[in-house]
């Protein structure tokens, strides 16, 4: 995942004054588009992320709440390998409007936690085109894509978890482009250092059946995407902000938590994840920093 610069950027509507090259009309048509998929709440990724994240071994009984986030361990993309495209995400089209922009990225979620989903549950998941919108950055064309994610366990009537997600489409990399000013970030009451090494990219990819090769494929993400090393997952980095609230209030009882990608975070530098608690105890702020101490994730989670 890459984020998006576009602080300068311009808002398009779709049917208005668009950027060449960029079919609005038709990608206006995947708005309203749903597909739905079902799985089963299994006991074995949340033993591998427990794992993974660094958590004492702890038996894993039918009935747990799964952690917030930890969802993204399920509902994993099964695409044909002749399916997979040259950056190794599905080739475009399908469910996902085809934008013809080449490096696509996770830019932030919103989540509305209202029931628990546990292990052993039968979970479908409904997902939804809510909007695509056209804008044109420093950088160039711009494709903002927002899916909806509804989550029912038990074919229950009401969802137990919302998810937004957003998803933008860019340009190239070109040899003029100069991404915007860093914000500084400062250190947190709570705070834990990262080492993104190879293997905790490799195994986070693996429990997500995450195929982008921008995680693991050292030449492709710098010499195709011209990138200076592996790109840490927003996901993971969110998961990790997530985990460092559970860490320092294992009691906090989280009803909405929203993140937003500010910068990229490379490999093989440590770096670190803070959170600061409200006066008023009701949300918690929560960041990360990239080793130079760049603002890499914004996110703030709101307490019950």
């Amino acid at each position: 995942m890459k984020p998006s610069q576009v602080d300068d950027s311009r808002n398009q509507t779709l049917g208005a004054e668009a950027p060449a090259d960029v079919p609005t009309d038709e990608l206006a048509r995947w708005i309203g588009r749903s597909e739905s998929t079902r799985d089963v709440i299994y006991a074995t990724p949340v033993v591998a992320l427990t794992a993974t994240l660094d958590h004492p071994a702890a038996d894993v009984k039918s009935g747990m709440p799964l952690p917030p986030l930890w969802h993204w361990l399920y509902f994993l993309p099964m695409h044909r390998q002749s399916e997979i495209g040259p950056d190794g995400h599905a080739k475009r089209g399908g469910f996902l409007p085809p934008v013809p922009l080449p490096r696509r990225m996770w830019a932030g979620s919103q989540f509305e936690f209202r029931t628990p989903i546990r292990v052993g549950d039968r979970v479908e998941r409904t997902s939804t085109i809510d909007d695509v919108t056209v804008k044109e950055g420093r950088t160039g064309k711009l494709v903002f894509v927002k899916v909806r994610h509804d989550l029912r366990c038990n074919d229950a009537a009401e969802p137990a978890l919302i998810e937004f997600h957003d998803i933008v489409y860019r340009e190239a990399q070109q040899p003029g482009d100069v991404p915007p000013p860093p914000q500084a970030a400062e250190a947190g009451e709570w705070r834990r250092e990262i080492v993104p090494d190879d293997v905790l990219l490799f195994r986070y990819s693996a429990l997500t059946f995450n195929g982008h090769r921008i995680h693991y494929d050292r030449r492709y993400v710098t010499e195709v995407e011209g990138y200076p090393g592996l790109i840490v997952h927003g996901p993971l980095i969110a998961t990790l902000l997530m985990d460092l609230l559970r860490r320092s209030d294992p009691a906090a009882d989280i009803a909405s938590f929203r993140f937003k990608a500010v910068r990229p975070t490379f490999d093989p530098h440590p770096f670190p994840v803070n959170g600061q608690p409200s006066a008023d105890g009701k949300s918690v702020h929560l960041w990360a920093a990239d080793h130079e101490g760049w603002l890499t994730m914004d996110a703030t989670a709101t307490l019950r």
